[in-house]
Parts: structure tokens; sequence; C-alpha cells
């Protein structure tokens, strides 16, 4: 058998550089090159999917609809039946506790959207805006509220009263990693849909 030489083996690595790359992309590791098509860019790295059930739920409880998009796509990646190790569940990766204590304070209409039925997109997005909401009222930047949607307020808290920037006094590693992966979603986000979404909806 006639031995290969190295240009095969090298070439055979294509692939998996090839999606090595579209992994870093995704995860905002590489810069996207200016000459990159930006509808493109929207639809396959920082699309937007069930927008009227966003602009809707994000209305009604004031927060920022593409803030909304970016954690949906760092928790879920627009995957409507993911479910984690720890339990929570769907687009924005609710704890079941916690969608059955907004329900039960009547901060969600439970008669319309189910808390036990965070698989289905509007229902997940109902009470994730909510969750969003009280984060907003309980503390005072959005780079807090983004923490505590992964850690629980209770722990930014803590982590204020050491006095500092929230990025730098963060104990827990997974909850700086997931600060800085939102907020480059959502800076992102802000970028590539410079008309508000309700505008491009319109004009679709």
């Amino acid at each position: 058998m006639r031995q290969r030489t190295p240009f095969f083996r090298w070439f055979r690595t294509i692939p998996i550089l090839s999606m090595a790359l579209v992994g870093a992309l995704s995860m905002g590791l590489v810069n996207l090159p200016s000459f990159a098509p930006t509808e493109m860019v929207m639809h396959y790295l920082f699309p937007v999917q069930y927008r009227e059930e966003i602009l809707n739920s994000s209305a009604r409880y004031g927060v920022d609809p593409l803030l909304v998009c970016s954690i949906i796509k760092c928790e879920s990646g627009w995957d409507a039946a993911a479910e984690s190790d720890a339990g929570a569940v769907g687009l924005m990766q609710l704890m079941p506790s916690t969608s059955e204590e907004l329900a039960n304070n009547g901060i969600v209409d439970g008669w319309t959207y189910d808390h036990t039925n965070l698989t289905d997109p509007a229902t997940n997005i109902e009470y994730g805006c909510a969750y969003l909401a009280q984060l907003q009222y309980r503390l005072s930047s959005t780079d807090e509220v983004i923490a505590a949607y992964n850690a629980g307020p209770a722990s930014v808290e803590s982590w204020l009263q050491s006095g500092g920037d929230l990025s730098e006094v963060i104990d827990f590693p997974e909850t700086a990693m997931y600060l800085t992966r939102v907020k480059d979603s959502y800076a992102r986000y802000q970028e590539l849909y410079t008309e508000t979404l309700e505008e491009q909806e319109a004009s679709q």
C-alpha cells in the first residue's frame, strides 16, 4: 500500500478546524471579519426566534427584548426542549421552582401560562421575562441582573458588599464566564439589530 503523504494527513484536519472555528465564533471568542454578510451572521450566529412571544412578554414586564435574546442564546442556543443536569428547562433555562413561585405570587398569570409547561416557548419566555423584571427591580445594573440570572440575587448582593467592580468580585468562575458571554452576546445583538425588533418585524 502506498504511504500517504503529509498533505493528506493535513487535509483530514480541515473539517475539525472548521468545526472549532464555528464554535469559537458562536461563543464570541473570535471577532467576525468585517466582510461577513450581516444577514448570515444574524441568521446563523445571532438569530431571533419566537419574535412575537419575546416582544409581548418583554413589553409586559419592562425588559429589553434584546437582553432576552442574549440570555436565550447563551442559556439554550434557542432549543425549546433543552434541559440541564440541574433541572433547568427550556429556552431561558428556568428552574421549575422559580416558575411555580412566580405563578403562586400572581406575578405571572398561571391560568394562561402553566408553570409546569416550561418547554412551551411562549410559557418559558413569559416566566423568564417576569424573573428578569424581578431582578431588575431588586438590583441596580444590567451586569448585576445578568450575574443574578445565573447565580441568584442573594449571591450577587453578597459579592457587592465587598465593594469594587462586580466582574472582579464574583466568586463563581461559571458566573464570571456567563456574565462575559451574555454581555458579549447582548452587545452583538444591539449592533446587528439596529432597528427595534418591532420595526424589523413589521418590515418582514
